[in-house]
């Protein structure tokens, strides 16, 4: 009977569970007033059960719409992870620590890049093009999922979706594990120069505005996910690939560009999108097997007495 039900569920499911688990115990440690993360607690443990009896109820092989929202849910609830580590920035420290990431990148550079930026190279033509790449991550993942599920490539969303929730989790508890916020907050007042644009500046600058918390910069999970999807293209659907290559180069300049991060957070998004990525190809063969394995002649009658 436990081979059947743990055979329900895929590893993206488990590392899902694990990470709402882990979240609410961590909250249920360093959260102080505990009252204050009531919100948070919720997220998760809703989160949690949708992740645990989701798989019980849909199976992919029964239609088009239960495959979907099968599949589907996880990317969903991704997003909402991200809204909820809004609220857990100051959960283990109560500051932030960018002035240790510029002390850094000064040594290291000269000047910090993003005041270079505003200094010697902003140009509005510039401007749009890195806008541009950035506004693309906002359209990578639906277009990326809705296409491979067009074509029924299900294995292919299960393994994108498995190194995604990787991906996700590491980068969520380093949000709060190492607090940053950002160029742009951090040297708010500081910039001699406004970031101008024809269309797409604006387009980052009203999602900026209505979806993103303040905090949770190191490291950049946008270049990470792109990373972990121009990877599994250039894998597949090579062609497409190429093209991620060329908006990705962008997006990456375009995260310190656009004062949203620093140059530290996109090395460190980059290690991390490609340590999922590899992983995911190493080990979802085995992960695979052990989930989906020929039941033995023993566990059959197990199963059967149960």
């Amino acid at each position: 009977m436990m081979n059947k039900l743990n055979s329900r569920y895929y590893p993206f499911d488990k590392i899902i569970i694990g990470y709402c688990m882990l979240m609410i115990i961590l909250i249920l440690i360093f959260g102080r007033p505990l009252v204050n993360y009531v919100d948070e607690l919720f997220t998760y443990s809703i989160a949690g059960a949708i992740a645990i009896l989701l798989p019980l109820t849909l199976d992919e092989s029964k239609g088009r719409l239960s495959a979907f929202f099968r599949l589907m849910y996880a990317a969903m609830l991704f997003g909402i992870f991200y809204r909820a580590t809004g609220g857990l920035i100051f959960l283990i420290f109560n500051r932030f620590f960018d002035y240790q990431l510029v002390a850094f990148e000064t040594i290291l550079y000269g000047m910090e890049p993003t005041l270079y930026i505003d200094y010697f190279l902003l140009s509005p033509l510039l401007n749009e093009i890195f806008s541009f790449c950035y506004f693309c991550y906002y359209l990578m993942i639906p277009v990326f999922l809705i296409a491979l599920f067009v074509r029924k490539d299900y294995e292919v969303i299960k393994r994108y979706l498995t190194a995604a929730a990787i991906t996700y989790a590491v980068s969520f508890l380093i949000f709060s594990l190492y607090p940053v916020e950002g160029p742009r907050w951090h040297f708010e007042g500081q910039y001699l120069n406004k970031i101008d644009g024809y269309l797409f500046r604006h387009l980052v600058e009203l999602i900026l505005a209505n979806g993103a918390v303040h905090g949770g910069c190191m490291p950049s999970s946008h270049i990470a996910i792109a990373l972990v999807i121009m990877m599994f293209c250039f894998k597949h659907y090579r062609i497409w690939g190429w093209v991620l290559l060329l908006i990705n180069i962008g997006l990456a300049i375009g995260t310190v560009w656009g004062r949203f991060h620093y140059v530290t957070d996109v090395y460190v998004g980059i290690a991390i999108g490609l340590a999922a990525y590899y992983l995911v190809e190493k080990k979802y063969a085995v992960w695979a097997a052990q989930e989906y394995k020929t039941p033995t002649e023993k566990e059959l009658k197990a199963d059967f007495v149960s």
